[in-house]
């Protein structure tokens, strides 16, 4: 049973309708329903448009306007009018013709779409009331085009002169990385043949890394899922990809240092032969600069080759001594393998300016003959049983760094240099740390962030206490984007994972005595 305010909807949408339909028969010969090919069909008597093909179709009645079709703006339908919900809530069986053919009407007007129908296309500077043809549509776009070119050539020009187009950076040739995504000018998108770093954040916290070469046909294979290496291949450099089991990867190339820790090492340490952080505080003390020929005894792995050969560039030479044949090995093959992907990576090769030998440098005295080293590295247990022979070899006022684990070591060293009296004087002793720090945002346990609490006077700050004793009375926003700068608080304090200790860097300078 319908209720009575069901029964007085329906009762006025019949009687609204009936004389919607009234209307319709008195004063219009066009049904409202659209032909095939977009156009009323038109049923009048008069000459000029009575065919059902619609073949120059005018108005029916004389003297009457002829309007544009409605069509849904921006090819959108409208909200649904009053008279549309009210005949959805009337019961179907008591819907008379008339309702059904304006919903049939409604409907193939919205799924034709405004740019179906031949007629009643408008140009955007029409005038309400007015229609226009296929072809003169095609004709105002020309027109407005052709405007627009003589705006552009105008704003070019200045006075008599015209300032030429090619002013600018220069062009450089850019890339389509895949879903046609444009790379900046010097960019290129990760290829076959080079080196990928996959990183899995969680809680501002790494969770997983892995360096990886890029082959056709590879995946990379987790605990967090796989990726296949064609999904990987034309993308840019920081990409998001996710695995089979939806976790997100962050994809890029990894730096040189982070070449340095993730390569494959001979070593049995925690670090290749030489850290990262110290390759950098023992350049600075050696003061490389580009030209320089740089001796190295002790290659590892050819972390500290790489940061030397990086640091001597195209015109200078690294000579890399090494005793062990597995570390020597190893070190080339590191050494070409970054020269690779470098190649692929930027379409420049890197510099070939490193010879790696294989020798016992006590007992190379031949080998270093006709050699000047502007600084030596030295990376090995007793380091002062070769200093006689390397000195020589070194620059008056040049530096010679040493790396070495233990403090005890430092003693061994400084105690032959006194013995052997080679001319050389330590300046400084140093152990390179870094604390890393954790800064984040204050968070509840409820997910919103906190905020800065001012302070106030005695009696304000009571009442603000007993209306909000746990301070969370005017907390709302939960984004970052719902605060004003400045009033959110930080926690920082140093992160709970920290680099250990490494090495001891002593630096030696050779003087004549």
């Amino acid at each position: 049973m319908l209720s009575s305010l069901q029964l007085k909807q329906a009762v006025f949408a019949r009687h609204k309708l009936a004389r919607l339909g009234a209307a319709l028969r008195e004063g219009c010969h066009a049904s409202p329903r659209p032909h095939a090919s977009g156009r009323p069909r038109c049923f009048g008597t008069n000459s000029e448009g009575s065919g059902e093909d619609g073949s120059n179709y005018k108005s029916a009645v004389p003297g009457t306007p002829q309007l544009p079709l409605k069509r849904p703006l921006f090819g959108r339908r409208r909200h649904l009018s009053p008279l549309e919900r009210i005949s959805q809530l009337v019961p179907e069986e008591s819907l008379t013709s008339e309702v059904w053919q304006l919903r049939e009407a409604t409907k193939e007007d919205y799924s034709e779409g405004p740019e179906s129908a031949q007629t009643g296309k408008r140009p955007s500077d029409a005038l309400p009331g007015q229609i226009y043809t296929p072809e003169e549509v095609d004709v105002s776009k020309e027109n407005k085009q052709s405007q627009l070119r003589v705006q552009e050539m105008d704003s070019v020009s200045v006075g008599d002169s015209v300032i030429s187009a090619d002013i600018g950076p220069p062009a450089e040739s850019s890339e389509c990385c895949q879903d046609g995504a444009i790379c900046l000018p010097g960019e290129r998108p990760l290829s076959y043949g080079e080196l990928v770093l996959a990183e899995h954040r969680r809680n501002k916290r790494a969770e997983f890394r892995k360096m990886f070469l890029l082959e056709e046909g590879g995946k990379l294979h987790s605990t967090w899922g796989w990726v296949a290496h064609s999904a990987i291949a034309e993308r840019p450099s920081g990409s998001t990809l996710r695995t089979s089991m939806g976790t997100p990867l962050l994809l890029r190339r990894p730096s040189l240092e982070e070449f340095t820790l993730y390569m494959r090492r001979g070593p049995a340490i925690s670090y290749p032969k030489v850290s990262p952080k110290d390759c950098t505080a023992m350049l600075q003390m050696m003061d490389v600069t580009e030209g320089d020929c740089v001796l190295e005894s002790g290659s590892g792995s050819g972390s500290m080759t790489l940061f030397l050969s990086r640091a001597v560039g195209s015109k200078g030479r690294v000579l890399s001594v090494e005793v062990r044949d597995d570390h020597h090995r190893r070190a080339s093959l590191n050494y070409k393998r970054w020269r690779t992907s470098w190649s692929q990576r930027r379409g420049e090769d890197w510099p070939d300016n490193v010879q790696f030998v294989k020798a016992d440098l006590q007992t190379a005295g031949p080998l270093l003959k006709g050699w000047g080293f502007h600084s030596i590295a030295l990376d090995m247990v007793a380091p002062h049983l070769v200093l006689p022979v390397v000195v020589p070899h070194l620059h008056p006022g040049a530096v010679c760094t040493v790396y070495l684990a233990n403090v005890t070591q430092v003693v061994d060293l400084l105690e032959g240099i006194r013995c052997s009296r080679v001319p050389l004087v330590y300046e400084r002793i140093i152990e390179v740390q870094y604390r890393d720090w954790l800064l984040a945002p204050s968070i509840r346990k409820n997910g919103s962030f906190n905020s800065r609490r001012a302070p106030k006077e005695k009696g304000l700050e009571e009442e603000d206490e007993e209306d909000d004793p746990n301070g969370e009375g005017k907390e709302e926003a939960s984004g970052p984007g719902g605060r004003a700068f400045g009033s959110v608080p930080y926690v920082a304090r140093p992160h709970p994972e920290q680099t250990s200790h490494t090495a001891f860097l002593v630096k030696l300078r050779k003087i004549l005595k």
